[in-house]
């Protein structure tokens, strides 16, 4: 291998180029819609870029939040949320949810979306949203670097208690179809998202060990 073709760079010392590529490079990833209520009952609806499933049984999801924002604050205080599929039809009105607003604005009101109470959790579903994940909050980590100091941003692991999923996304044999439903992903620089389409899927079998 050639590392003169390499492009090298030390996080800490800066990447020198005109985005940072690491967002670019670990994606497109899923995108953590996540609604929640503060104990006075305020809904807030947020859309968040670092997001992922950790767990099968229990089933656990996670979003980072940089910065303690209100949804974290929201969390915090009720130990409950609910997540929302991104779908290309809703990408425009996702995005109108990252708007900062002040605390007492609905970002439901303010996207034009509807919600709907949870059926296990005290907070509100996205109706227009295929897919919504009720969930109880599990651990709630601060991240902190390799000298141990604290940063401010914040791991939220909750576990899915209840899940709702619009019929025409299941099939007949039972399989959802991931393609279906639309889902946008984010990518790299300020701008970039990606959707799947079902032209873009390969199936690979897992081997068996010799």
């Amino acid at each position: 291998m050639n590392e003169d073709n390499r492009y090298f760079y030390e996080p800490s010392k800066g990447h020198g180029l005109p985005h940072d590529p690491l967002n670019a490079i670990i994606g497109p990833r899923p995108i953590g819609w996540i609604s929640s209520r503060n104990t006075q009952g305020q809904r807030n609806l947020a859309p968040y870029s670092f997001f992922n499933c950790f767990n099968y049984r229990p089933p656990i999801i996670g979003f980072t939040s940089i910065g303690w924002k209100d949804s974290v604050a929201n969390i915090a205080e009720t130990k409950e949320f609910i997540w929302n599929l991104a779908t290309r039809e809703l990408a425009e009105k996702m995005n109108q949810s990252s708007v900062a607003l002040p605390n007492e604005v609905d970002e439901f009101e303010f996207a034009g979306l509807t919600p709907i109470e949870g059926n296990v959790v005290a907070a509100d579903r996205v109706a227009e949203s295929p897919v919504n994940f009720e969930c109880k909050l599990t651990q709630l980590i601060q991240l902190q670097d390799t000298n141990g100091e604290k940063l401010d941003t914040w791991l939220v692991l909750g576990e899915v208690v209840a899940v709702h999923i619009a019929k025409h996304l299941i099939s007949a044999d039972g399989v959802y179809q991931t393609a279906l439903a639309e889902p946008i992903l984010r990518a790299g620089g300020p701008t970039a998202y990606y959707s799947i389409t079902e032209e873009n899927r390969f199936d690979l079998q897992r081997p068996k060990a010799p």
